[in-house]
């Protein structure tokens, strides 16, 4: 399988739009898209080399799927759909970084994005989200580059307005 080639390093960390350019073009090596297994009912994912010592993974989601709530604690990321469609749901609210199990999340702060082949977003530390495969019957695949490499992902349940962290994964958990 090919991996996709790391932009040029440069001498300080990459920048969230760096990440932003990197998963665009990712996302656009027909050859690599099409490289990705795609199974029928669980999500697959392939690592790549990301630019500047970035982690960066190439995702398929077969319809129906998500990630489930969760933040990349104080990593930087960018992600971009290569193929299908993907929603993300996201809280426009600084949380608390550590020290909280349950918060009650104000009106307002839910975003909504629908994020076709070639479309993607750039965040920063402590953003919550969940990205989901709404498709009844067609899978998406995407880039995802994260800086610094992922040292946890926050994993939440959300009930109405509340939110619960549930569980924090570290790369040994998925990798």
């Amino acid at each position: 399988m090919s991996v996709a080639s790391p932009a040029p390093v440069s001498a300080s960390a990459p920048t969230q739009a760096e990440l932003l350019v990197f998963a665009r073009r990712t996302a656009a090596d027909a050859d690599l898209i099409d490289s990705l297994p795609l199974d029928p009912e669980s999500r697959t994912w392939v690592r790549l080399a990301g630019p500047g010592g970035s982690e960066a993974w190439l995702i398929g989601w077969p319809p129906g799927t998500g990630t489930g709530w969760h933040d990349h604690a104080e990593s930087v990321g960018a992600f971009v759909t290569a193929a299908g469609e993907l929603t993300e749901h996201a809280l426009a609210a600084r949380l608390p970084s550590d020290g909280w199990k349950t918060l009650e999340l104000t009106d307002g702060v839910d975003r909504e994005r629908r994020l076709s082949a070639g479309e993607g977003r750039a965040f920063g530390r402590h953003h919550v989200h969940e990205v989901l495969n709404e498709s009844p019957d067609r899978h998406a695949v995407s880039v995802h580059a994260y800086y610094p490499p992922l040292p946890q992902i926050r994993r939440y349940s959300r009930s109405g307005q509340t939110l619960r962290l549930e569980q924090v994964e570290r790369p040994e958990d998925w990798q």
